[in-house]
C-alpha cells in the first residue's frame, strides 16, 4: 500500500539484547510444516484464507517453554553488567521536564452508533475498543503505579467506574505494564479473556472462568468479533523461573457483523521486524493500527524489543494498515529517551513518509476518535 521512506523496567522485565536469529512461526489451526516465516512468503500469493475458529475457553496443553519463537538472544550477563554500569535507563532532569506537557485530555466515552468504532486511549496500551457490539479492553493498567517504576507521569485517562460493562479483555503478554493483577481483580470473574498460549493458567488460579488462550495466527470468535493472536518481535517473563513460559504477540480484531469488516490491529509490545509485513499479508485491510512508539532507548538494550517511532512509522507502511495510533508512551517512565521525544519522533517520521496527516491519531491520554462511517475500503 506504501512505500518505506526511511529506515520495561530492569526488574520485572529486562528487555533485549543483540544479535538476531529465526523466529519459529506458530503452527495455528490450519498451518502446515511446509509453511515458514513473513520474509520467505512473497505478497503476490495474497492473504490466506482466515482460520477456523478454535472453541471458546477450551482447556490445553502447551509446551514447557515458547523460547523458540524468540526472534533475537534474550540478554546475558555481560548486557545486565553494561545496563548497572552505565545506569541509562532512566531519562535526566531534562528528559523528564516535559512531564507537564503530557497530553493528557480526559473525557466521557462518546455514543457509539450499530457497527460503528471507537477507540479511546486510556493511557500505555490501555484502550478502550468498541467494535462489533462489544467493548473490550486491551492490557488494562488502571494502577497508580507497577513494579519497578515511578509512579505515573499521567492519571489513567478513563475512570474505572465511568466504563461501559465490559465484554472482553485482550493480554498480549505477561509483563507487569501489560498484565496488572491490581486491575484484573476489578474485573468480574465471568468476563471473557483473549491471552497468550501458555497464560491461562494464570488466570483461572484467580478464578476467571472464560478464559480462552491462543497460538500465534489462531482465532476466536465473541458476539460479533473475530479475535486472532498474531506474532510480535518481543518476550515473556514475570518472576525469575518463568521466562518465555508463556507467549507474547498482538491481536487483530475484526467486526464480523458488518458488510466490509473493520479491522483494528493491538500490537501490544514489540520491536520492528518481519512479522509486521506477514500480518498485513493475512490481514489486507487493516483500518487502524495501535502501535508502541515509546520505551526504547537505550536502543542496545531494547532495540530488538521495543520499537522506536521511526520503526513504528515504517510497522504502519508494512502492515498497510490505513491509520496509526502512538501508544506506549507518556504514562510510564520505562526507558530513557525524554517524555515528549517519542511523540516528537513519531510526527516527524509520518511527515517524512508523506503520509496524510490526519491518518495519524496521536490521541491525548483520554480521549477517543471513531471511525468515520464511510471509510473507502481497500486491500491492496
Amino acid at each position: 500500500m506504501r512505500d518505506r521512506t526511511d529506515a520495561p523496567a530492569p526488574a520485572p522485565a529486562p528487555d533485549a539484547a543483540a544479535g538476531r536469529t529465526p523466529a519459529r512461526p506458530g503452527p495455528g489451526p490450519d498451518r502446515g510444516p511446509e509453511q515458514g516465516p513473513g520474509p520467505d512468503r512473497g505478497p503476490e500469493q495474497g492473504p490466506e484464507p482466515a482460520s477456523v475458529p478454535r472453541p471458546l475457553r477450551e482447556h490445553r496443553h502447551w509446551p514447557r517453554s515458547f523460547a523458540d519463537r524468540l526472534t533475537t538472544p534474550l540478554p546475558g550477563v555481560r548486557g545486565y553488567a553494561r545496563l548497572a554500569r552505565e545506569g541509562a535507563f532512566r531519562p535526566g532532569t531534562e528528559g523528564l521536564r516535559g512531564i507537564p506537557d503530557l497530553p493528557y485530555e480526559p473525557a466521557p466515552l462518546p455514543p457509539v452508533h450499530p457497527g460503528g468504532v471507537c477507540v479511546t486511549w486510556a493511557g500505555h496500551a490501555s484502550w478502550v475498543l468498541r467494535t462489533g457490539g462489544l467493548t473490550v479492553l486491551t492490557d488494562p493498567v488502571w494502577s497508580r503505579r507497577i513494579l519497578g517504576t515511578p509512579a505515573r507521569m499521567t492519571p489513567v485517562g478513563v475512570r474505572w467506574e465511568e466504563l461501559p460493562p465490559v465484554d472482553a479483555v485482550v493480554i498480549s503478554h505477561n509483563h507487569y505494564d501489560h498484565l496488572d493483577a491490581p486491575t484484573l481483580k476489578r474485573l468480574p470473574r465471568h468476563t471473557d479473556l483473549f491471552v497468550p498460549a501458555g497464560l491461562a493458567g494464570w488466570f483461572r488460579r484467580r478464578g476467571f472462568t472464560r478464559v480462552t488462550d491462543l497460538d500465534w495466527w489462531e482465532a476466536a470468535e465473541l458476539g460479533g468479533v473475530r479475535f486472532e493472536f498474531v506474532p510480535a518481535h518481543h518476550w515473556s517473563k514475570r518472576s525469575l523461573l518463568d521466562t518465555c513460559r508463556s507467549l507474547w504477540g498482538g491481536w487483530i480484531l475484526t467486526d464480523t457483523l458488518s458488510a466490509a469488516p473493520r479491522k483494528l490491529y493491538f500490537a501490544g509490545d514489540t520491536g520492528y521486524g518481519h512479522w509486521f509485513g506477514e500480518i498485513g499479508r493475512r490481514h489486507p485491510g487493516i483500518d487502524l493500527a495501535l502501535l508502541p512508539v515509546g520505551a526504547y532507548a537505550p536502543r542496545w538494550w531494547l532495540g530488538d524489543v521495543h520499537a522506536d517511532p521511526e520503526e513504528a512509522v515504517q510497522a504502519c507502511l508494512d502492515l498497510g494498515a490505513r491509520r496509526m495510533a502512538p501508544m506506549h508512551w507518556a504514562a510510564f517512565v520505562l526507558s530513557a529517551e525524554p517524555v515528549m521525544e517519542p511523540l516528537h519522533r513519531t510526527l516527524a517520521a509520518w511527515q517524512r513518509a508523506g503520509l496524510p496527516r490526519e491518518d495519524l491519531w496521536d490521541l491525548p491520554i483520554g480521549a477517543s476518535r471513531a471511525l468515520p462511517a464511510e471509510d473507502v475500503r481497500t486491500t491492496g
